[in-house]
């Protein structure tokens, strides 16, 4: 990836979507969000990872998933209530919540690793704006980052103050009620999170996605399933795909021109694509 580039040029010299690593590439010994779960994703070909941001008591970050500390833990508390030196202490859980010899890294350790490799997706980036962003910066990894928000004021004002100069996106569900009131904000915006539980839904429409890419925006759909009562892409997600057909998961989101695709299943969505590229 040419990060001299934009990132619009760099969608239209792949010819195909971004894939995005939820949270790196995890499963059975290796936890997900750690520095092991980057580097195979690296590895595996993902043009973007996604992170979570945390912080400790001390006002440290971390890259874990805030709240799921039950269950990658379990040591009865939380990271927030934790120094940063109780936090480098923990080893994480695997996917048989057996313990195991991985840590939770530091933003800066996985900023670092990831400087000059692919785009990385900061999720939780509202937790902490101004924090979050000098981290950003003390990596150098500006032309690489996109950040992400809920669609609120109180968050735009932030990025606004904090970090006009980063990609941003805003998440969306159903419609779209960002764009314009974006398009006015000394906000570099690039496209929305598009969460839609219906094909039906105005943000998954041909219509909407075409007018968006008329305007020079980008489109990110999910096929992860992280909440089976709470899907985010009307059915079209990574268990039909593996499960069923991915003509109808992986494919149906291609064919939708999403810019970006999420996804726990990173080997078996590219391979997917190269396949529908090449048969």
């Amino acid at each position: 990836m040419d990060f001299n580039r934009s990132i619009f040029e760099n969608r239209k010299a792949l010819g195909r979507p971004f894939l995005a690593a939820h949270r790196g590439v995890c499963g059975a010994n290796i936890p997900c969000n750690t520095l092991a779960a980057y580097r195979i994703a690296v590895h595996a070909g993902a043009d973007v990872v996604e992170i979570d941001v945390s912080k400790s008591r001390d006002g440290k970050y971390f890259v874990f998933h805030p709240g799921m500390e039950p269950v990658f833990i379990q040591c009865g508390r939380y990271l927030s209530d934790m120094t940063a030196e109780e936090i480098q202490q923990l080893t994480l859980r695997n996917s048989d919540s057996v313990p195991t010899h991985y840590r939770i890294p530091t933003l800066a350790e996985v900023l670092a690793f990831l400087k000059d490799k692919v785009y990385i997706n900061v999720d939780k980036f509202w937790t902490d704006v101004p924090g979050i962003t000098e981290e950003i910066r003390k990596a150098g990894v500006e032309k690489q980052v996109i950040v992400k928000t809920y669609a609120d004021e109180k968050s735009w004002d932030e990025v606004e103050a904090y970090a006009p100069d980063l990609m941003y996106m805003t998440m969306a569900w159903h419609k779209d009620e960002t764009t314009e009131k974006l398009a006015k904000r000394n906000i570099r915006y690039i496209g929305i999170e598009a969460l839609f539980d219906k094909e039906t839904d105005e943000i998954a429409s041909d219509e909407y996605i075409r007018s968006m890419h008329e305007r020079g925006l980008l489109i990110w759909h999910n096929a992860i399933v992280y909440n089976e009562k709470d899907v985010i892409s009307a059915g079209h997600t990574d268990d039909v795909s593996l499960t069923d057909d991915p003509a109808l998961g992986w494919g149906w989101l291609a064919d939708k021109q999403a810019d970006f695709i999420q996804t726990d299943w990173l080997s078996e969505l590219k391979s997917y694509l190269e396949k529908r590229e090449n048969p």
